[in-house]
């Protein structure tokens, strides 16, 4: 019997409604029509008065409708993302409604191969219809209109779920307010298509495939398995994989010189295989499979950037390092589709051994940012204006970052134009483009490298995308921002030059502010002390100080001239005022602000420049 905590949302019932009617069908993209469609589905939480908070959940290729609690006390299982969903969850259930459903091939309920042809009155088997990611979404939104949803606060999905999610954003960017797709992709490659043929030929090649009509008999048990088995190496991690099983033998201490599965991952392995026969049609399998084969947005619309011209949702990208199926590069590609756009998106790419599963298993991580993001879109007036949000465990957590005064905050914002657009690269907890957003109603963007940074910025609604801005920012056009902060950050970076040249490229205008290490109290240290200067401006020892460059305001006034750079204001500043340093400032000037921008000539230049080295 089940333990249901208060955590849980306890007995959940699976409900089933017809949403095609079989004399209304519905066109499907190969160009067939199918009717009858029933859709099985669960919901969890209450819709409230405004009918505003309603989550739709998309489940991968083996899940169902029933994604959180119990069908029945005595189920032992709970639903397949119930750490996520529920009271108190990252998807809590005290503030949303929400929705999964299974969805259109599936066989939980919803109609799928194994359902009854009408037409022959025995199951559809290969006879069903191949059927496309668009055409599952198209059957939620029947289904949501079944339930009178008028709008969806957020679409969520992992993998093929994902797929769902963008084409959700894509298909209806009026009735998605906001799209979390979760280590997914805008197509699969050819290894993850190989995969899936691999897969399916051994469900085809079974001996008991019979033509997909093998209901009532054994069934192609061998070949699904097979199947699932191949799947699964792919959902792991080679980490993962090492550390859980290594070459560890199952049962026995030496080898048995045969063919039975003796390794630790072999017999693994053959269990997922037994126990995904138990509840999966192979039918199921083919066609699931073959739809995420198919979906590709860039060759439907020309390209990527053309798919998601139009939509309207925020985004919360999540990939994970060490998925080698859907990678985090493939994630970069939506978003830097989104970026090119000029959308409302965040990403993170989660640090996790876990490998493609990885959605399943960091829930606490996960979990902690789908709520903060969740919060500040359905509650706007909690996001990007609160300087300490609370309502995420993302938003409680310490700040690692280097020591940045507010002094230098103040004097930034006082520099920006209302109304601007600005991107803010080092930009920590979100507290400057907050304070911006606020007071100067800029149109905000931030990059960041720390995971518990870009959670905490997150819970305040700003977009924000980790990266790492020594990769460059190849996703954004020249002057797209009128202004580019770099706040504490420059003497951080490996290269500053090759940094520079790029905030200069994609802003109208750089702010620039960094701690002299030529003020008199670093020189003394030094001087007298013979060590390191640690200061309240530079509290960090050598060992472990985050700025790997040392320069003062001569350095930089070189550095800008060097480069061409024009300085429109330069400010040295103590740490606590706002009034500038006049007297001597390269030695009294505990830091500095500069204002600097590059001619459009010079622009000009650089493009002409690089076209030819193109070609």
């Amino acid at each position: 019997m089940a333990t249901i905590d208060k955590n849980s949302v306890g007995i959940a019932a699976t409900r089933s409604v017809r949403v095609v009617q079989a004399d209304a069908p519905l066109e499907l993209s190969c160009g067939k029509s199918l009717g009858p469609i029933d859709v099985a589905y669960e919901t969890y939480g209450e819709l409230n008065d405004a009918g505003d908070n309603a989550i739709l959940i998309c489940h991968a290729l083996s899940g169902d409708a029933h994604a959180a609690g119990y069908h029945s006390s005595e189920e032992t299982k709970a639903g397949w993302w119930d750490n996520m969903i529920g009271p108190g969850k990252g998807i809590d259930t005290n503030k949303y409604f929400v929705i999964c459903s299974n969805f259109l091939g599936g066989c939980s309920g919803t109609t799928g191969p194994s359902s009854i042809n009408p037409a022959t009155s025995r199951p559809y088997g290969l006879e069903f219809p191949i059927i496309t990611i668009g055409d599952m979404v198209k059957v939620q939104k029947l289904l949501l209109d079944k339930l009178e949803i008028r709008q969806l606060l957020a679409v969520i999905g992992g993998s093929i779920g994902g797929m769902q999610v963008l084409q959700w954003a894509i298909e209806y960017p009026d009735f998605v307010r906001a799209a979390i797709p979760i280590a997914t992709t805008t197509h699969l490659g050819a290894q993850s298509v190989a995969f899936d043929a691999v897969g399916r030929n051994a469900i085809l090649a079974d001996a008991d495939f019979a033509g997909g009509q093998y209901h009532g008999g054994k069934g192609p048990d061998r070949g699904l398995a097979i199947a699932r088995m191949i799947g699964h190496i792919t959902y792991l991690s080679e980490q993962g994989m090492r550390e859980k099983f290594g070459r560890e033998l199952r049962s026995a201490a030496e080898y048995s010189y045969d063919f039975n599965s003796e390794f630790a991952v072999e017999t693994y392995l053959d269990y997922q295989g037994r126990s995904f026969v138990e509840r999966f049609d192979a039918n199921s399998y083919l066609y699931i499979t073959k739809a995420s084969d198919y979906f590709d947005p860039a060759k439907d619309y020309g390209s990527l950037r053309q798919a998601f011209a139009e939509v309207r949702s925020r985004f919360l990208v999540v990939s994970f390092a060490s998925d080698w199926l859907f990678t985090p590069a493939q994630s970069r590609e939506i978003v830097d589709a989104l970026v090119a756009n000029r959308k409302d998106v965040s990403f993170c790419n989660i640090d996790s051994p876990y490998g493609h599963d990885a959605f399943l298993l960091e829930l606490d991580v996960l979990g902690a940012f789908i709520a903060g993001f969740l919060t500040a879109t359905h509650r706007p007036g909690l996001g990007a204006g609160e300087k300490k949000p609370t309502d995420s465990a993302a938003a409680a957590t310490p700040i690692e970052n280097a020591f940045r005064t507010r002094v230098d905050y103040e004097l930034i914002e006082s520099l920006i134009e209302p109304g601007s657009t600005v991107l803010d690269i080092g930009c920590g907890d979100g507290e400057l483009l907050a304070r911006l957003t606020e007071d100067k109603d800029i149109k905000p963007e931030g990059i960041e490298l720390s995971q518990k940074l870009v959670s905490a910025c997150v819970a305040r609604g700003l977009p924000i995308i980790q990266h790492d801005i020594e990769d460059g920012l190849a996703g954004y056009a020249d002057k797209n921002f009128d202004y580019v902060i770099l706040s504490q950050t420059v003497q951080t970076v490996r290269n500053p030059q090759k940094v520079f040249d790029e905030l200069l490229r994609v802003g109208k205008k750089v702010v620039v502010s960094f701690p002299n290490f030529a003020h008199w109290r670093s020189r003394a240290h030094l001087f007298f002390g013979g060590k390191a200067p640690v200061t309240e401006q530079l509290p960090f020892g050598w060992h472990d100080s985050p700025n790997i460059h040392f320069l003062s305001l001569r350095d930089f006034d070189e550095f800008c001239r060097g480069l061409a750079v024009t300085v429109e204001k330069k400010i040295p500043l103590s740490k606590r005022r706002l009034r500038p340093v006049r007297f001597m400032p390269n030695l009294f000037a505990e830091q500095a602000v500069y204002v600097t921008s590059r001619s459009q000539a010079f622009g000009l230049k650089e493009t002409y420049r690089r076209e030819a080295e193109d070609g």
